[in-house]
Formats: structure tokens, sequence, C-alpha cells
């Protein structure tokens, strides 16, 4: 691989190569259509021409996409790139102000759209953006009678391209030799749990690198097939879904839409998957949630055979090999059960699980260990371009998120911060030319850790979370959160307790499975609210935190929580849109709940803001009666 390999140039290597193999594959009504890398290379180079021709893009100029994953993001993603200008992702969840942000923030002149939804948002906002020259959208589904001078048919304009096209014989392969590795692929922005979300300026080299590295570890091969899911906009779906496949060769599937995504997931039964915690956890509480009401022989099995699954997990966490019996047990209930559970939500032919942007929990780690899932915890972060630190396979320790990727070094500071050093750290920030935040190549994300004997990365928490309480206890609050989303029952949970004199946490149920217990236990409902307000539902939240810290020490127990009356949303501002806790956020806009749980009050009023609409509720205040036991 050549210092000066670019992603377009990849492209170009995969369309001479492997010209009829395909490359992407989209749902449509429920067809799987086909794009090979020759179709593929020629759409890239009719959407490159139109950038330049039609709409005056040029080197370093930005365009920002805006969608759900689809082949045109890709497509438009390369063109941009192969003409020296920047993509720049965002969120299709986004509001419009904070589209507004990332518009202004890069300057973008071209937004390539999905549809009206979109192209909806970006006329609500136009006079905040002047930058903003073009709107080209793919899909136009409602788009018939939008008549506005900047808005561009993405079917009208590839048609003028192909007409371009016929007097610039090779205009692709002109443009690509006119960029360097060095040159800024991408604006990614951070997720910005503590404040603005920062542009993080990422070079072709810093994306291959990234790529590069992490198959010397996972190798993929042509055959493999991916779903890419999740944001695009989110680097850790860029390396996969963009970069890693310009080098392997793999096949990129895409869903019809996001609510048929388990179905989809299901039909191509992917070799390689990435998700953040909080999907694992969900589908842990779907599948035990399924099983306890299975039918009598379906449960028989499970129970029987999952203890011996059980073993499996915990002698596979811990590189050691089961006993003869224990293993036949464990291959008989794989082949009658957990074969059938794997197939049935689309892990069946899976090699390896990543998960990103957070730890999941132990119990969610071992149960699908448990299950005969590889599940493997990363490290990293959008400046890291995404990967930095994974699991290897058989070496998997769930307290770590493995071991560094190849040309990655790592040491601990003080307070435990933890530095990285590898050749995939991001050029700059936006506005920020020096790249202040980096001292001779080492860079911190801000959290604290340290580098166990084995030489696995361990992730405590974030610095600025840890919770030092009055007694003089610090405490690392996601050890205590991860252990109260164990429940099934449980979705979120942010606790708090710094420099107070006890922890306290604000809880959001999981209201598909506390539904079906509803449901199964005679309680009624409507409404999120209603359900999370019912006596029966208090009460069973109120055991499953009282079981759950007994397995903590004293020192994280939490004494007073309340259950909230809406989910945590990134639309509200509580999550980010990669699902990270904005915990500042919730700890400033719930200042007087918190407050209130340090005094003797037994139910708190106060307002609740769910999307526009504004309440008054009255929130019970719940005590742990169970003592914590104090074990490490």
């Amino acid at each position: 691989m050549t210092s000066q390999m670019t992603l377009p140039k990849l492209l170009a290597e995969k369309y001479a190569s492997t010209p009829d193999k395909v490359a992407l594959r989209q749902k449509d009504l429920g067809i799987w259509n086909e794009l090979t890398w020759k179709d593929y290379y020629h759409e890239v180079e009719k959407m490159a021409i139109a950038l330049a021709k039609q709409f005056n893009v040029q080197k370093g100029d930005r365009v920002a996409l805006i969608g759900e994953n689809r082949p045109q993001w890709l497509i438009t993603e390369m063109a941009t790139q192969a003409l020296g200008a920047i993509s720049v992702g965002i969120y299709q969840e986004s509001l419009p102000s904070q589209i507004s942000y990332y518009l202004n923030d890069t300057q973008a002149r071209v937004v390539v759209v999905e549809d009206q939804e979109q192209v909806d948002k970006l006329l609500e906002i136009e006079g905040e953006i002047p930058f903003v020259e073009h709107i080209v959208y793919y899909n136009p589904q409602g788009m018939r009678h939008y008549q506005h001078p900047k808005l561009v048919f993405w079917e009208d304009a590839m048609k003028k391209a192909e007409a371009l096209l016929k007097n610039e014989q090779g205009f692709l392969h002109k443009a690509i030799d006119g960029i360097t590795s060095e040159d800024i692929a991408i604006i990614a922005y951070s997720a910005g749990a503590t404040g603005d979300p920062k542009g993080i300026m990422l070079t072709h080299k810093n994306l291959i690198k990234a790529a590069q590295n992490l198959l010397e570890v996972d190798p993929v091969t042509e055959k493999d097939d991916y779903l890419s899911f999740l944001p695009l906009a989110w680097i850790h779906e860029q390396v996969m879904t963009v970069v890693i496949p310009l080098h392997a060769g793999n096949i990129v599937n895409f869903p019809e839409r996001p609510s048929t995504v388990l179905n989809d997931l299901r039909e191509i039964g992917p070799h390689t998957m990435l998700a953040p915690p909080r999907v694992f956890q969900t589908l842990m509480s779907n599948i035990t949630s399924r099983m306890s009401t299975a039918s009598r022989l379906k449960k028989f099995l499970y129970n029987t055979f999952k203890k011996y699954g059980d073993e499996y997990a915990v002698a596979a966490l811990n590189g050691e090999k089961l006993s003869g019996w224990k293993w036949f047990m464990n291959t008989l209930g794989d082949f009658l059960i957990f074969s059938a559970i794997r197939d049935h939500f689309g892990l069946a032919r899976l090699k390896r699980v990543y998960i990103a942007g957070a730890t999941l929990n132990k119990e969610a780690f071992h149960f699908f260990h448990s299950l005969g899932v590889n599940l493997k915890q990363t490290y990293g972060g959008t400046e890291l371009t995404g990967i930095a630190f994974v699991h290897r396979d058989n070496e998997i320790i769930y307290e770590s998120s493995g071991k560094p990727l190849p040309g990655t070094e790592v040491k601990i500071g003080e307070n435990g911060e933890i530095f990285i050093k590898n050749e995939q750290a991001f050029a700059r920030y936006l506005h920020d030319e020096h790249q202040a935040e980096v001292e001779d190549g080492w860079f911190s994300l801000g959290d604290c850790g340290y580098i166990a004997d084995n030489g696995d990365l361990v992730i405590l928490d974030r610095i600025e979370n840890v919770i030092v309480t009055q007694q003089g206890d610090e405490v690392y609050p996601s050890k205590v959160e991860n252990k109260l989303k164990v429940s099934p029952y449980i979705q979120e949970a942010i606790v708090f307790g710094h420099d107070r004199p006890y922890l306290t946490a604000i809880l959001n149920i999981d209201r598909t499975n506390v539904g079906r217990w509803a449901d199964d236990h005679g309680v009624g409902y409507t409404t999120y609210a209603e359900l999370a307000q019912r006596k029966k539902v208090m009460e069973l939240i109120e055991s499953e935190v009282n079981r759950l810290m007994q397995k903590l020490p004293k020192e994280y127990h939490v004494k007073k929580f309340v259950i909230l009356t809406k989910p945590f949303t990134a639309d509200d501002g509580e999550l980010t849109r990669t699902l990270k806790v904005r915990r500042k956020f919730i700890a400033d806009k719930y200042k007087q709940l918190i407050d209130e749980m340090y005094s003797d009050a037994r139910e708190i009023e106060i307002e609740i803001t769910n999307g526009k609409d504004a309440q008054k509720q009255k929130l019970k205040v719940l005590e742990v009666t169970v003592k914590a036991k104090e074990v490490a």
C-alpha cells in the first residue's frame, strides 16, 4: 500500500481488479438490488462530474450528507473526496437547529439529503444557512410540488452528468490523481456529550490506517457480509461501511428502512457486526423476556442447557476449556436451542461483534458468549478514527477493552488518565490549525483506567464523571449504571452523588419488556408515563434495584431513585445521536429532582418536557431497602 493511497484510489483498484463482484446491496420493496464495483465506480464518476460542473465544488469545499444508510451516501462521499473536497456526515435525526450548527460550522455549500423530511428541515432554516447553495435529494416521494431554486433531484443531476462525461473521458481517473493521502477526507463530529460537538478533520491516511490496523487483527474476506444500519455520520460506521470494504472487498448491505433492520438482519446473517451497548442490552432483554413466555418445551431446553452455556462462557472468558461432559452438553445445547436463537436474531453467521461507544456490562457480555456469540469490546473515538483497542479472539476479558491495534501506543498519566498515540489520530480540529490538544503525538479522550497484567486496557470511567462522596469514597458511576441496566426492565440509569452523602439515580423503564410484564399481570396503561407511574411497575423496579444492589460494594449502593415518566432522547438533548448519555445536561435539567432526593421528600413535583410538550408531574421517591454486600 503506497503512502499516497486515498479512498477513491482504492475504489479504482477494486473496479480494475473485481469489476463484476457485488459491492453494495440495497433492499427496496422487498427485493435486494445489487451494485457491482463497476457500477459503484461509474456512479461515483457521474456524481463527481455533477458536483464539479453543475455545482462548482472545488478542492477544500465541504459537501454535507443527511439521510439513512443508502448507496447514495457512499457514492456522494466518494465523489466528493475524488475532487479533493470534504464530506460532512450529519445524523439524520438531527433537529433543524442542530443541522444549522453543523452547516454553518463547516460552511458547506452543497447538501445531499435523502427525502422530503430532510428537505423540509433545510427549508425551515434556509435563512440561517447562508453558505448552502444547492440541496440535492434522491428520494422523490412527496416532492412533486416543491419548487425552489436550490432544490435538485438526484436523477436529474445524474442524467446531466452522463451527457457531460461523453466529452470528459476518464474524468474520475484524472480527478483522483490530484489528491493525496494527507488531504482531509471527512469532517466527523464528536458526540457532544459535554458541550457543542467538535468538528474533527480526518485524512485519507487516518481512515485507511484505521481499516488496515483492524483488518490485521480481524481479517475480512470477499465472501463476508456486513449490514450497515448505524448512522453513517458516526466514525465507527464510516470505517466499517466505507473504508474496510475498499480493502477487503466484502459486501455492504443496507436495510430497507430503519423499522426493518431486525428482519433484514435475520435475512442477511452478517459475518461482522458493530453496535453500541444499548443495542445488545435491548436484545438481551428481548431474548430473556421471550424465553419467559415461550412454550414449555422451549423453556425446558433453554433452562436445561443454559447452565452449560454459562459454564462455556466462563471458561471462554477465562481462557480455559470445558471438560468432556460439559463440552458435550454445551455442544448439544447449541444444536438444540442456542443455534436456533442465534438464527432467529440474525446472529448465526457472525464471526465477531464489536461493541463500540461505551462498555457493555458483564452480565450482557456473559449472556451472549453463553449463546455462542463472539462479542468483543472496543475502545476508541472520533479523534482516533474509530476503534484503537479491541479484544483478540480467545483472549476476551469482559473488564477490559482489549489490546491496542498495531501501531498504537498507550500510557497512563496522572489520575489514571489514558493517553494514546497512533497513525489513526486525527489531523486537527476544525478551526484549530495547531491541534492544541495533542502533545508530542499523545492524545487523551478524557477517560481514566489502567493497563492490566496481560496488556489489555481497562476503562474505569470518564475522568469528569468520577464521583467522590462526602465520605471520601471514589465511585465510578458507570459501574453502578451498567449493573442496573442488567435488569430487562431498566433501559437507562444515571447515577449522582458527587459531594453528597449517598448515591441517587434517575431511571428509565424499558417500555417493551415492562409493557409485556404489565400485560401479563393485568396492569392497564396507555402511555409510557402511565406505565412508569403504575404502583405495581414501581414495585417491580424497586425489587430489581434491591436485587442488583446486593451485587455491588457498599460504597456503590444507590439509596434513593426515581423513575422518569419519559425516556431519555437525543431530541430532548439528554442523549447524543450515538445514544451516549449527556450527563451534565441531565444533571442541569433535572437539578431540582436530584436535589430533592437528598431531602425527606417522598414525592417530587417537577415539570417534565417531552418533545414540545411540558407538564407538571409528581414522581415517587423510591428507596433501596436491601443492604448491599461489601464485596469487591
